[in-house]
């Protein structure tokens, strides 16, 4: 039987979504407000990146919670069949995890930034599939529209976004990849509408959402400043969702080729300004790269904890592996690799909050968690042996993930890029 779980939100007192089993109420929060460590006040300009106020701590509790009862059961069937079951889908949109930031008047949590990285990495530590679903429905999706649909827009999107409907951002091409400004997908104006036609590859969600936020050049001539951001219902006409690929890794995450095929859109479904996509897709991805960066974190601690117990139980040579020097030093190496990982990620995410410049933290979290959880998950599977091979272990799953964190939402060169540039900028 389903109770509630009241989600923290910015500015009000409480909101109130369902849990099953739980029954919590999270008191309002901010960002200004005192962090409570042990019974002790602390300003926010010194509190510990890991103290949490009482409402992100019972968030995290919550959503751990749900995940193992909920989303474990299903990890393997889901990976094994390329198939995200719709009771997680369900799920997910019961317990408010899929509109996060979106305000109450929109039927949303209207909880922080913040608080959805908490999610991501919860959700992350049982099945990374799922919390990039998480992830790009609250980082890339409800952002955009929150920040720059118009009020008929919002109305009409945001409370299907938090209630029971998946959006997908359609920005990257068979030829626009990390050069995500050389696409061709283009849009002709007609009347009081465009038609909209072109190609768009590795489309998260696609073939489970309901809407798509496709960038399309409505102005060749002025170059990428052409770029305008589209809303476009799933069943417009020429509008056509691809075969699912048959990747690595996050395999229950769905990945189409989006086709579009004189696809008519009317102006009044332009998001934000015209020739502005460009800049909308920069400031997403920047957002995003701390959710993806919350996944793999997620993603690495997972892996730790569930390798950890083996190497306490596994006995050799008299005694467990886990008491070897060797064996130690390795872990503690690790152990203080998450540690860094989870502090650069919770910074770049409490910066963004506090309105801060966050840019080259951002891409610093991303770079570094992606490559953090490819050193744990290979060091656990070879902690294991012969059985952190096999499929019997969730192991090798969170080895097959992690890859796709160096590549998706800008690669680990661009954002070394991205970072050097600031560096030179002075910042």
């Amino acid at each position: 039987m389903a109770t509630s779980l009241l989600l923290p939100r910015l500015g009000r007192s409480f909101v109130t979504t369902t849990f099953p089993k739980v029954q919590l109420q999270l008191s309002k929060f901010s960002t200004a407000d005192v962090a409570l460590d042990n019974g002790r006040d602390y300003g926010t300009n010194i509190a510990p990146l890991q103290t949490f106020t009482e409402a992100e701590m019972m968030m995290k509790e919550t959503v751990a919670k749900f995940a193992q009862e909920r989303i474990a059961p299903l990890v393997r069937k889901m990976d094994d069949e390329s198939h995200m079951d719709e009771s997680v889908i369900a799920g997910l949109f019961e317990q408010g995890l899929m509109g996060i930031e979106i305000e109450e008047q929109y039927g949303g949590p209207e909880s922080s930034f913040f608080s959805s990285i908490l999610v991501i990495e919860e959700l992350a530590k049982v099945d990374p599939s799922v919390a990039v679903v998480c992830d790009v429905q609250n980082t890339l999706i409800n952002t955009l529209l929150r920040k720059c649909g118009t009020e008929d827009q919002k109305r009409k999107y945001l409370p299907r976004l938090a209630t029971d409907m998946v959006g997908s951002f359609c920005l990257s091409e068979v030829e626009s990849g990390s050069d995500a400004f050389s696409l061709k997908t283009c849009a002709e104006k007609h009347k009081d509408y465009y038609i909209i036609n072109g190609s768009k590859m590795w489309i998260t969600n696609a073939d489970i959402a309901g809407i798509f936020l496709v960038m399309a050049n409505a102005n060749f001539s002025a170059g990428y400043r052409g770029i305008t951001c589209f809303i476009v219902d799933k069943d417009t006409e020429g509008l056509q969702v691809g075969k699912k690929e048959d990747k690595l890794g996050i395999r229950a995450s769905s990945t189409c080729v989006v086709n579009f095929d004189n696809v008519k859109v009317p102006e009044s479904n332009i998001l934000g300004q015209l020739g502005q996509g460009y800049k909308y897709a920069i400031g997403m991805l920047n957002e995003g790269r701390i959710g993806i960066a919350a996944q793999m974190l997620g993603l690495a601690e997972g892996c730790f904890d569930n390798t950890i117990p083996y190497l306490k139980q596994r006995i050799q040579f008299g005694k467990r592996i886990y008491d070897f020097q060797g064996m130690q030093h390795q872990i503690s190496q690790i152990a203080t690799q998450l540690e860094a990982a989870r502090l650069l990620t919770y910074n770049a995410a409490r910066l963004k909050e506090a309105g801060k410049s966050f840019i080259k933290e951002a891409s610093m979290a991303k770079y570094y968690t992606s490559e953090i959880a490819a050193l744990t998950s290979a060091k656990c599977i070879e902690w294991m042996g012969g059985v952190g091979f096999t499929k019997d272990y969730p192991i090798e799953k969170y080895y097959r993930d992690c890859k796709i964190g160096s590549i998706y939402e800008g690669t680990s060169n661009i954002q070394l890029n991205t970072i050097a540039k600031l560096i030179d900028q002075g910042f």
